[in-house]
């Protein structure tokens, strides 16, 4: 399961990686292109258009920000760390589970009773987890039109 999940990851950052050359690319073609064109200018005005070109460079340091750390480029090692940190996690939260469960049988009832509500939060993908908040959303919005008549 981990495998997959770490795979499916080393494969969304290699294409985030060839889509960030790609958009530098484009972005510095745009950028060349508009500085070509602020020479136009000049030249067509004979005026020296400093505030466009300061606006294109803005432009162009913005959209060229290097990533803040939370989107940095991880290395198959640093990907397989942070996936055995969050399987200790998973054990240790699993280790508190069946402590509760053992020490006190009204846990044991209560997560056994309530297990097809939670079950499916903690097993579902990140789609069936968006899923699961839109159709919420929906429902609170039904309930408060159910209300309101």
């Amino acid at each position: 399961m981990n495998e997959g999940r770490g795979t499916e990851t080393w494969d969304f950052i290699q294409l985030r990686e060839h889509l960030a050359t790609y958009s530098k690319t484009k972005l510095v073609q745009r950028e060349v292109k508009a500085c070509s064109l602020s020479r136009v200018v000049e030249a067509l005005t004979n005026q020296e258009e400093v505030e466009l070109r300061s606006k294109i460079e803005a432009l162009g340091l913005e959209v060229t920000k290097v990533p803040s750390k939370s989107t940095k480029n991880l290395d198959e090692l640093e990907i397989a760390r942070e996936l055995d940190k969050l399987s200790a996690k998973l054990d240790d939260v699993d280790e508190m589970i069946s402590s509760a469960m053992a020490a006190d049988p009204q846990v044991q009832s209560l997560l056994s009773g309530t297990a097809d509500v939670w079950m499916p939060v903690i097993t579902a993908t990140a789609e069936e987890r968006r899923n699961f908040t839109a159709s919420l959303g929906d429902d609170t919005t039904e309930e408060k039109v159910q209300t309101s008549n």
